[in-house]
Order: structure tokens, then C-alpha cells, then sequence
């Protein structure tokens, strides 16, 4: 075998080895492909924060922007569950950050278990000021005010109307609302009974540190 051959076959080796060893941990080609995946769906994001007019960067000139900061894309914080829609759907409360009441029905649940732990993850619907519907999750975790943003994170959730669909719930999609880069902003403030009592090592960490 040439030297120039060993040497290629070792950097073949060498690629084949990063792919699939990260921080110690070996992941598949499925799970490399997500990582990809929501590695461009960051990059895309920032590329709005920076430069579209829709953004609260652009609107708010005193907002200084840099880059959004991320935990690691982890696998082990994505799941899946049915919807159980509560049978009475509740009309409640929130306040925003504003101080402003706000009304929302907590329309149902999904379930995530967690290193053999099961928690629940309330299902809000809302409606914007120009009467659009949409779905959302709010949430705490053991991570906010201290790495995460301290009024909490969103996740955005399209609702199916297959009631035997299973959804897929990825807190690497975790994100800040706008009130965390620009004062302009008022944003609903999960309550208590949208804690989850575990690190969610996931997703978007604070903007300001």
C-alpha cells in the first residue's frame, strides 16, 4: 500500500470518526441528519433576527443583536405523544410581561417521559390581535433564570386533526419569546402548573448573560 494511500484511507477513518462520535457520544445517520437539520433551522433563524423587518432586532433600535445562544442539539430531548384534549377545556388567566391579563383555554396535554419519569406538558390555545387561533406550549424548567431565559420558553405545536395522531415534542426547537432581546415586547408568562421539574438542557439559552 503507498503512503499517499494510507494517508487517505487515515483521513477517511479520521471523517467517518467525527461523524459519528460527538462529545464523546455516537450518534446514528438518522440522529446526524437531525442534528444537520436543526443546525440550518438555527443558522436560518439568526439570518431573520439579523436582517428581516419582522424582526424585533430591526424594529427595536436600541436592541443590540448577536447571535442567539443554544444549548448542543441533544436527541435525547425530543418525544412523542398523543394529544389528550381535556374534555372541558378551561378558559383561564395569564398576565403578560407587561402586567396586562390575558386570556387563554388550556386546551390539553401531551405527555414526555424523562429518564423513566413521566411529566406533562400543558396544550394552550390562543388567538392573536387579528383573531388567528394558534396553539403553543409555555414552560419552566429546573434550567430558567439561571441558563435559560427567566420568564420562560415556547414551543410552537401545530395541532393535527387526526385525534390518534402522535406528535413529535423537540425542546431543541425551544425558544425565546421576543420580550427577552427587546423591552418593546410583552409576552405570556407560563404559570406554575407549566413547570416541569426537571433540566431542560435544550434549545434556546439567554440572550443577555
Amino acid at each position: 500500500m503507498s503512503f499517499n494511500l494510507r494517508i487517505f484511507l487515515a483521513l477517511i477513518i479520521l471523517f467517518i470518526t467525527f461523524q459519528f462520535v460527538s462529545c464523546g457520544r455516537k450518534y446514528t445517520p438518522e440522529q446526524l441528519k437531525y442534528i444537520k437539520r436543526i443546525e440550518e433551522f438555527r443558522a436560518e433563524k439568526n439570518e431573520f433576527m439579523k436582517n428581516s423587518q419582522e424582526s424585533p432586532f430591526v424594529r427595536d433600535k436600541n436592541a443590540e443583536f448577536h447571535p442567539l445562544k443554544y444549548y448542543p442539539i441533544n436527541p435525547d430531548f425530543v418525544f412523542e405523544s398523543k394529544l389528550y384534549r381535556n374534555a372541558v377545556p378551561d378558559t383561564i388567566t395569564i398576565f403578560g410581561t407587561k402586567g396586562e391579563a390575558r386570556k387563554a383555554v388550556r386546551f390539553g396535554f401531551v405527555k414526555i417521559n424523562y429518564k423513566s419519569k413521566e411529566y406533562k406538558v400543558n396544550i394552550y390555545k390562543g388567538t392573536t390581535p387579528d383573531s388567528a387561533v394558534y396553539y403553543t406550549i409555555w414552560f419552566t424548567d429546573k434550567t430558567t433564570g439561571d441558563e435559560t431565559y427567566g420568564v420562560g420558553r415556547y414551543l410552537d405545536f401545530d395541532l393535527n386533526p387526526d385525534t390518534n395522531y402522535v406528535y413529535t415534542i423537540d425542546f431543541n426547537l425551544a425558544y425565546n419569546p421576543y420580550c427577552a432581546y427587546s423591552a418593546k415586547y410583552s409576552c405570556a408568562i407560563p404559570s406554575k402548573d407549566d413547570h416541569l421539574d426537571l433540566a431542560i438542557k435544550a434549545g434556546e439559552k439567554k440572550f443577555h448573560q
